[in-house]
């Protein structure tokens, strides 16, 4: 079993008061720890350079550029993506292997970040209060009670908290994509490319997608107000954006030729007999 006793310490603090930066990075920090334990990361070291390098290509174009940040790749093939605060953003290889193109996964990447930008899990942790804040605090910055995302099992009763990013934060998130991708150079449509192909996806195997909706709701007005935002970016006709690269179809060969991830593990002291 996940351990909650060190989150909800941190929990019951956070909520006491506003959290600074240095607490949040602690907060990430602890919380990394936990999902490197759980979570099936991909270490090879070309993916790995390559998903940090593509990050940070995007995130020291924040206004939080000061953050230490990090970018891993989860070996699952859910599609999916999740960020937890302090500068942590996890991107399932799932997502990258139903990226078409560079601008697709930047647009997805961005929005991840977006929410770590505007402190969207901190917010929600500070609102929180009760018994069950190791719970809520977990579900909030990993998003792992709403999505099937790997081998971690969560066990909760029926007055667990379901922490959820809010249509308000969803949009907010989206903003900040179209305005931050822009800013790292590459074109801003990939955001809402790839709600059209997740949507379109869904049609057919809404298994490895349906992780993507519970955690971030899409409706047609979303994609219509992104679209709008990306049709007021001003572009400069000498330098045009970035839409794909061979680099980046080249790793995502590489992610695809990753051995398969691993089978759910049970949860630890689990009786499996029948």
């Amino acid at each position: 079993m996940i351990r909650f006793d060190a989150v909800a310490a941190i929990a019951v603090l956070l909520t006491a008061c506003s959290v600074s930066q240095d607490q949040e990075v602690a907060l990430g920090r602890q919380n990394a720890d936990e999902i490197k334990a759980q979570l099936p990361l991909v270490t090879d070291p070309a993916v790995s350079d390559y998903i940090q390098t593509l990050g940070e290509s995007i995130a020291k174009q924040t206004s939080r550029a000061d953050l230490d940040w990090h970018f891993y790749v989860v070996n699952t093939k859910q599609v999916n993506a999740f960020a937890i605060p302090g500068g942590y953003v996890y991107v399932n290889r799932g997502l990258i292997e139903k990226s078409d193109r560079l601008d697709e996964l930047t647009g997805a990447m961005g929005h991840e970040i977006g929410h770590v930008v505007q402190r969207h899990s901190v917010k929600q942790i500070q609102k929180q209060e009760g018994a069950n804040l190791g719970l809520v605090a977990l579900c909030t910055l990993t998003n792992i009670c709403h999505t099937g995302i790997g081998v971690v099992a969560v066990r909760v009763g029926s007055d667990a908290l379901f922490a959820r990013y809010s249509r308000h934060d969803e949009l907010q998130a989206d903003s900040e994509a179209v305005v931050n991708v822009t800013r790292a150079g590459y074109e801003p449509k990939g955001v809402t490319d790839l709600f059209e192909v997740l949507l379109n996806e869904r049609k057919y195997q809404p298994t490895l997608v349906d992780g993507w909706f519970d955690s971030h709701p899409l409706e047609e007005t979303r994609i219509r107000q992104a679209d709008a935002w990306i049709a007021q970016v001003k572009r400069d006709p000498s330098k045009p954006p970035i839409v794909d690269s061979p680099d980046f179809q080249a790793f995502k060969a590489r992610v695809i030729a990753l051995p398969l991830p691993p089978p759910p593990s049970p949860p630890q002291g689990e009786n499996n007999q029948r």
